[in-house]
C-alpha cells in the first residue's frame, strides 16, 4: 500500500508527533500573565515574530483589520494605568463582602512591570464598505481581529514570553490616550515580558475566583441541550 503522504506538497503534510505536541502544549499552557513579568527586554526579532503570527491570522474577507501599536513609552503607561486604577474602583463595586475583599487582592495587570506593552487595534473602516462576508454580521471585523490576539498570544507561549490582556479600562479613554483615530478601535491591551514562571493552572482558578467548567457540559448534538449521537466521541470527551 502506498503511503499518499510522501506525494503531498510540503504545505499539505500533516504534522509531526513533535510539532502537534507542541502546538496543544502552547494552547493548554498558555496563562493570562500579572504577576510574573521579569524586566528583560524583548529582543526585536522575536517580537518581530509574534506580531507576524498575529498578522497571519485569518480574517473574513481578507479585511485583515488589525494595527499592532508597541508601547514602550512610560508615559503613555501610566497614562493607561490611571485609566485601569479608575476602572478598577468601578469593578470593586460589583462586589460584596469577602468576594470584594478577594477581588481587591488580585492582581489584574502588569501595565508598568512588563518590559513592553501592545494594543491590538481594530479599524472598522477597512477593506471598504462592503467587505466579502461580513453583510449580514458587521461585528466579523471584531472576532477577526480577536484571532490575531490569540495567533500572538500562542506564539508568545512558545517563545517563553508571557502576555497579559487588561480588560479592565475605559475604551475612549484608552483611544484618546492612544491618539487612535475615530474608525480604530482599541481592541486588546497586552502586557508583554519574559515570566519567572508559568503558572501550572490559571491564576484566577489558583486563587479560587472561578474554576474550569467541564468540556462535557458544553457540548450539544444537532440542537441546544441534545446529546451526542457518536458515543465513543462523548465517552473521549468525558475523559477529560
Amino acid at each position: 500500500m502506498t503511503d499518499n503522504r510522501t506525494h503531498q506538497p510540503d504545505q499539505n503534510r500533516p504534522f509531526s508527533d513533535e510539532e502537534t505536541s507542541g502546538l496543544y502544549r502552547a494552547i493548554h499552557e498558555r496563562r493570562d500573565v500579572r504577576s510574573q513579568f521579569l524586566p528583560d527586554p524583548i529582543p526585536p526579532e522575536v517580537l518581530a515574530r509574534l506580531l507576524d503570527a498575529a498578522h497571519h491570522a485569518p480574517s473574513v474577507g481578507f479585511m485583515q483589520p488589525w494595527d499592532f501599536l508597541v508601547i514602550d513609552s512610560k508615559a503613555v503607561r501610566r497614562a493607561v494605568l490611571a485609566i485601569f486604577e479608575e476602572e478598577n474602583k468601578k469593578a470593586a463595586e460589583n462586589y460584596e463582602g469577602e468576594r470584594n475583599a478577594q477581588y481587591k487582592n488580585l492582581k489584574l495587570q502588569g501595565i508598568l512591570e512588563s518590559p513592553v506593552n501592545l494594543c491590538i487595534t481594530c479599524d472598522r473602516s477597512r477593506g471598504g464598505t462592503h467587505v466579502l462576508g461580513r453583510n449580514s454580521i458587521v461585528e466579523t471585523d471584531l472576532f477577526s481581529t480577536c484571532l490575531a490576539v490569540q495567533n500572538f498570544w500562542l506564539a508568545a507561549r512558545a517563545e517563553g514570553i508571557g502576555v497579559g490582556w487588561v480588560s479592565i479600562l475605559d475604551q475612549e479613554k484608552l483611544a484618546k490616550t492612544l491618539k487612535l483615530p475615530e474608525h480604530v478601535y482599541p481592541l486588546a491591551y497586552l502586557c508583554l515580558g519574559f515570566v519567572s514562571e508559568f503558572l501550572a493552572q490559571p491564576e484566577l482558578e489558583k486563587k479560587g475566583w472561578r474554576s474550569r467548567l467541564p468540556l462535557s457540559d458544553l457540548v450539544h448534538g444537532s440542537t441546544w441541550g441534545a446529546p451526542l449521537t457518536e458515543q465513543a466521541l462523548e465517552a473521549e470527551i468525558r475523559k477529560g
